[in-house]
């Protein structure tokens, strides 16, 4: 545990998690218990967002006991080390700004085992409007001729790979003029 710059105290994981000793260096022990060791591979599990399903599935995957995995889970769940709502934003923003559509962004969401629940507002926070397709579209479509039907398909498909839907698609082919069919 640490204190911020107003003097508050600033929980880590590792504070939390391992024992306030342990934040300072060591030599490496083994951990005494199970509890211990599935703490240790949280924290290091941690050091960067995950969802609690990627949390239990690894600490699952490691032989952690079911109990141990609850007792942790709910420990980063009190402390806010595991928040799926702003893990599920940080993902819609990753994926929007690497040019995915909704399709493509609700399949990576659903693979990180964020809640179906909280899909809905996370994906607000994709761009407004269609300028996110409109870009790709031309990005796609740069340099070629916008009126040949296999540059058009090609276009399209990269487009639905992207998660775009099909409708999405031909409104934005429609919309550089060259047909959506």
């Amino acid at each position: 545990m640490s204190r911020d710059e107003t003097g508050a105290e600033k929980y880590t994981v590792r504070s939390v998690l391992n024992d306030p000793a342990a934040e300072e260096p060591k030599r490496k022990k083994t951990p005494a218990t199970p509890l211990e060791q599935a703490k240790k591979w949280a924290t290091d599990y941690l050091k960067r967002p995950h969802s609690e399903k990627e949390l239990r599935d690894r600490l699952a995957q490691k032989g952690c006991a079911q109990e141990d995995i609850e007792t942790v889970c709910a420990l980063c769940l009190d402390y806010g080390f595991l928040d799926d709502a702003e893990y599920a934003g940080m993902i819609v923003r990753h994926y929007a700004a690497g040019g995915y559509g909704p399709g493509r962004i609700k399949t990576e969401l659903n693979r990180r085992g964020i809640p179906k629940e909280l899909w809905d507002v996370a994906l607000l926070e994709l761009p407004e409007g269609t300028e996110n397709i409109d870009r790709r579209r031309a990005a796609k479509l740069r340099g070629r001729d916008a009126s040949d039907r296999r540059e058009r398909e090609k276009a399209a498909a990269a487009l639905f790979r992207k998660g775009y839907a099909w409708e999405d698609i031909r409104a934005a082919l429609n919309r550089y003029g060259c047909g959506g069919e």
